[in-house]
């Protein structure tokens, strides 16, 4: 009997080991369809950043350490945007990996009536949240492209002096699902400039 029930057990053993087996061997749909998902929502740890300058005369923007305007310092002019769509040309922020956040970036300029002003722009409190800036949906955004948890992007950041008006915006490349072009195999993604804050002085 004693030898019976050790048989048995040895039985069950070898079902429960059997079925462990099968289980690893085998992944669940649920598992392969988690691999290629996104991660919502996206966010950054690191970007880049660049300044531009505009109907303004001595313009100066300190970030990171860095004037990011040298050629409009003294008394230089700096000339109107070029075309309407003159945002659109901005190439991506050539100064890269800045950790988020330094101190705030010091701004210094003469609106074209010549009033100096002098202020500071808090990078780090207008992205608080870490989080990036895009208005793709998010079911349009292409499968498996931010599959990673945590920071996933390391997005542009612009500052903007125009006159009166400083403007911060970010740009982020999202690859999408379908052509933004079609029948262009290159125009799967969208870098569309976001405006995040505007204050005039």
């Amino acid at each position: 009997m004693r030898h019976a029930r050790l048989a048995f057990r040895a039985l069950l053993i070898l079902i429960a080991l059997t079925g462990c087996l099968s289980a690893m061997a085998l992944p669940s749909d649920t598992s392969i369809k988690h691999l290629g998902s996104n991660r919502f929502p996206l966010t950054f740890k690191r970007h880049d950043f660049a300044a531009y300058c505009y109907n303004t005369v001595g313009c100066e923007v300190i970030y990171a350490n860095n004037n990011f305007t040298r050629l409009y310092s003294g008394e230089v002019v700096a000339s109107p945007p070029p075309s309407p769509d003159y945002r659109k040309k901005w190439s991506p922020a050539g100064y890269l990996a800045i950790q988020n956040f330094p101190p705030p970036a010091q701004v210094r300029w003469k609106s074209l009536d010549g009033t100096l002003h002098e202020t500071v722009v808090d990078i780090g409190f207008i992205f608080k949240d870490e989080l990036v800036r895009y208005s793709v949906p998010n079911d349009e955004i292409a499968d498996g492209a931010f599959p990673q948890p945590g920071p996933a992007l390391e997005p542009s950041i612009y500052l903007e002096v125009n006159d009166r008006t400083v403007s911060v915006f970010m740009r982020a490349f999202i690859p999408t699902k379908a052509q933004q072009i079609p029948g262009n195999k290159y125009s799967d993604a969208r870098t569309d400039l976001i405006l995040v804050w505007s204050r005039t002085f």
